[in-house]
């Protein structure tokens, strides 16, 4: 559980301290809260200026929604180091290693806000397990159910 010190807000400069992602694939805007080793939530603003629109689609641009499944692993990251405590180094990799039920119910356009909430479900041997939900103006966007692992750079380059 937090203490009443610990800051449950980060803006993007803060959020970069914890994802090596930069643009144009960092996908998390804003987090609104958390609560360390149970959920998150965050916000990705959704603009026209996004890179992807400019072929998906020119005649009616829609978010990816390998994109928007990105944006949640993004959220569970952040949540995992939130969680323990520290900041990723030079490395550190995430790893995405399993999505479940993923279920796309409502397009997300410009000018939308995708607003993430991420629990953690599981954590056992390395693997963190979650429940990932998105919605827009309430309605849910997508939902699935994640895996990620941490591994050092090393240890990564050698299993692969």
């Amino acid at each position: 559980m937090n203490s009443p010190d610990i800051k449950k807000v980060l803006d993007i400069n803060e959020i970069k301290q914890y994802l090596p992602h930069r643009y144009p694939l960092l996908l998390v805007d804003r987090v609104l809260d958390w609560e360390s080793g149970k959920t998150i939530t965050a916000i990705k603003n959704v603009t026209v200026n996004e890179e992807f629109f400019n072929g998906h689609f020119p005649h009616k641009p829609v978010m990816p929604g390998v994109l928007m499944i990105e944006a949640l692993a993004q959220t569970a990251a952040l949540l995992s180091f939130l969680t323990e405590g520290r900041k990723p180094d030079e490395n550190t990799v995430v790893y995405f290693v399993g999505i479940d039920n993923a279920r796309f119910k409502r397009p997300v356009e410009p000018g939308d806000q995708l607003k993430m909430q991420v629990e953690i479900t599981r954590r056992a041997r390395g693997i963190w397990k979650y429940t990932a939900v998105a919605t827009v103006d309430g309605q849910v966007a997508v939902e699935a159910d994640l895996m990620c692992t941490m591994r050092s750079a090393a240890d990564a380059s050698q299993s692969a």
